[in-house]
């Protein structure tokens, strides 16, 4: 399967969350691999704790440099063997593979042509093949990644290959509305892949959304609050709850839902059991809402058709 991780605005957490996914998935014994697709900011290695592809890798080598054409094969990061971290080298008993093709440093937009989405499909093709999961990363908003993908997922050689898409968004009015408009808007997933030969209704239903940031008004974290506080942060998750509704993004195409958790938002890291338990820096909440997340993406009960 390949499952395509895209926003309309930067910091949502899709990268971290995205990262985290594949970690668990890779736990729960998949084999998975991680693409990163942002070609203007490749930071999937700086998640990983992988110091030598922090902002992607030098030497040409990259996502951006193979399909521009410049290096006959992308490098592959056997992350078990070049995660910087204790705990996660050398590989679990249990876990599958999991491997970073991660982007190039000083990299950037481009745009699409015939060749680079040939070279887009053969890469794609080969990975669905050897990986249980394949995330590609693309970078934040209309971009010529999210164009390349969309071309590339409707070609013949692609077509059998199962390909879902997530959207990710904070829980925010302005980024509830922008999350939507990628989904459904003018020049959106849907308008952009019906455009290039895709089935507008299997497209849609293939995308699911992931809402980050989102506070547990219940959570200790809030306790300390006045009663107009308190009364006004429960009207405005009413408020969310319904304008997500109306937007076509709520609980029926909702995935998965990441609390507020301090971990996430200062370090943007990848969140173990040890940080949860032995450490006591990231909330319990957290790990078991990726725990659920990464459970949802590999079952096919979440993405059967509305």
């Amino acid at each position: 399967m390949i499952l395509i991780a895209t926003s309309d605005k930067g910091g949502t957490g899709r990268s971290v969350t995205g990262c985290n996914i594949a970690l668990r998935c890779a736990l729960q014994g998949s084999n998975v691999c991680y693409v990163d697709f942002d070609f203007g900011s490749p930071t999937a290695g700086a998640i990983f704790h992988v110091e030598s592809a922090a902002r992607g890798i030098l030497g040409g080598q990259g996502m951006h440099s193979f399909l521009a054409g410049e290096a006959a094969a992308p490098v592959e990061l056997d992350l078990w063997r070049h995660m910087d971290r204790a705990g996660l080298r050398p590989r679990p008993p249990g876990a599958g593979r999991l491997v970073l093709f991660p982007g190039d440093e000083g990299g950037g937009e481009f745009p699409v042509d015939e060749d680079m989405t040939d070279r887009c499909v053969r890469l794609l093709r080969r990975l669905a093949e050897e990986f249980d999961l394949v995330i590609v990363d693309l970078s934040a908003g209309r971009s010529y990644a999210l164009q390349l993908v969309l071309e590339a997922t409707v070609r013949p050689a692609l077509r059998p290959v199962l390909a879902r898409w997530l959207v990710f968004h904070r829980w925010t009015r302005q980024h509830i509305i922008a999350a939507a408009g990628l989904a459904y808007g003018d020049h959106g997933i849907v308008d952009t892949g019906a455009a290039k030969g895709h089935d507008r209704d299997h497209l849609r239903d293939s995308i699911r959304f992931v809402r980050t940031a989102v506070p547990d008004l219940d959570s200790e974290q809030f306790a300390g609050l006045v009663p107009t506080q308190a009364a006004w942060l429960q009207e405005t998750d009413a408020d969310l709850q319904r304008l997500a509704a109306r937007r076509r993004i709520g609980r029926s195409v909702l995935l998965g839902s990441i609390p507020l958790d301090p971990v996430l938002q200062w370090r943007e890291q990848l969140i173990l059991e040890s940080d949860v338990w032995t450490l006591r820096i990231a909330n319990p909440q957290t790990g078991a809402a990726l725990d659920e997340l990464a459970k949802d993406v590999m079952d096919d009960d979440p993405w059967e058709g509305l």
